[in-house]
């Protein structure tokens, strides 16, 4: 991993998922930088706490980013803490069920849309206002391949993605004179812990499609997230960057 030293300096960043996978390593890296970080997460309390002290974060919060009170409720702590907000990696999300449209669970396309598409509207939400606040903020919402290409049995996933690169495009084109830049990645499948949620055939398919031959692994779409949430990035918002491997370069 190589280290920009100082370049969070003084920056402060919510990390929605941040207790595990992708998120868990974008705040690592923004605090090794010099940046604090807010780590927004479901998961139980010890585990939560055991992020945030592997990482040296501020604080971990439990929020699931569906509960827009919640999401509005831990905003607010958050700047109390932190004293502003800078950046905002959203990068909670799940998979949802495996299973063709016309045998697929009701329960998990509703709560896989509530989570990856509306959980990242209500968290640039009320983070937005802060950052207005300070004419400045970067945000950096994670999509998907499958929000580009559409997945096979993963209809629920796939329109969600869509969705976030929709919102990108769109909030992104709202804050562009207000010091607020805002992009979206679309990763292809990478080693981390959501692959998990998903059966073998369908991990197999996926690396299929990718033109290097391989899974992508979590630093590469790490460091192409850091710059997107760094003042580096000064001139790109409304924008997608791809770590595919070749699948989508489009």
């Amino acid at each position: 991993m190589t280290i920009y030293k100082g370049r969070f300096a003084g920056r402060t960043a919510v990390v929605t998922g941040g207790a595990s996978g992708l998120g868990r390593e974008v705040a690592r890296r923004i605090v090794s930088e010099g940046g604090d970080v807010v780590l927004w997460d479901i998961l139980g309390a010890d585990k939560l706490k055991s992020a945030a002290e592997d990482v040296g974060a501020k604080l971990a919060l439990q929020v699931d980013v569906a509960d827009h009170a919640a999401v509005a409720e831990a905003a607010r702590h958050s700047n109390e803490v932190l004293g502003r907000l800078d950046i905002l990696l959203a990068s909670a999300g799940i998979t949802g069920a495996t299973a063709p449209v016309h045998e697929y669970p009701v329960d998990s396309w509703l709560r896989t849309l509530d989570v990856n598409l509306n959980g990242i509207f209500y968290c640039c939400r009320y983070v937005i206002p802060f950052m207005l606040a300070n004419s400045y903020g970067r945000i950096v919402n994670v999509s998907s391949v499958a929000g580009k290409e559409g997945n096979p049995n993963a209809s629920a996933y796939s329109a969600s993605k869509a969705g976030v690169l929709g919102l990108t495009k769109s909030l992104g084109k709202e804050l562009a004179t207000r010091g607020i830049l805002v992009n979206a990645i679309t990763p292809a499948t990478f080693e981390s812990d959501i692959l998990k949620q998903l059966p073998q055939s369908q991990i197999d398919y996926m690396q299929s499609k990718i033109p290097m031959g391989r899974l992508g692994e979590i630093h590469e779409s790490a460091a192409m997230i850091c710059f997107m949430a760094s003042e580096e990035c000064s001139f790109t918002t409304a924008s997608t960057m791809d770590t595919s491997g070749g699948r989508t370069t489009y």
